[in-house]
């Protein structure tokens, strides 16, 4: 089969694909939001501190565990709070539980800029609102709660079944 065939045999099983379809919205409605967030804030926000954000919780989180939730080292996470604690959006405070740890959580400017973002997701949800008409809008809105719902259980379900770890 030639480079052509292939890519045009690809091409059509993607077009074929929901969830491809659904990775690549997600992909682009990322990048608005993101590009609006950072026209807004005029910082250089970048995906990687947007995949950083909702793991961090309001009471605050310790480093390792952000990392193990994002799937990256320690150190790859450090850089990104540092770029994040620079932008005013996340500080670093002592650990009540623990002296010798730090605890990353949203700043005074940070909680305010949780909120504007979704306030800017409100638009972009407005616009496919627009394009789907509020019947689609609301099954679209119901089926991706059903999908998540069921992924977390899933997620649940899964952590529960690995033996634990060792210490």
């Amino acid at each position: 089969m030639g480079s052509d065939d292939y890519a045009d045999k690809l091409e059509a099983a993607k077009a074929r694909s929901t969830v491809q379809l659904l990775f690549k919205a997600a992909r682009l409605l990322n990048e608005r939001a993101i590009g609006q967030v950072r026209q807004r804030m005029n910082k250089p926000v970048r995906v990687a501190h947007t995949t950083l954000l909702p793991h961090v919780d309001l009471a605050g989180t310790r480093l390792t565990d952000l990392a193990s939730r994002l799937g990256v080292t320690k150190q790859a996470a450090g850089q990104l709070v540092d770029e994040l604690v620079e932008m005013g959006v996340l500080e670093r405070v002592p650990d009540p539980a623990d002296a010798r740890a730090k605890l990353v959580r949203f700043s005074a400017r940070g909680r305010a800029g949780l909120l504007e973002g979704l306030g800017v997701l409100r638009e972009i949800e407005a616009g496919i609102a627009s394009l789907l008409g509020d019947k689609k809008m609301r099954a679209l809105h119901e089926a991706l709660t059903a999908i998540v719902a069921a992924e977390v259980t899933e997620d649940a379900s899964a952590e529960e079944a690995r033996p634990p770890r060792r210490r």
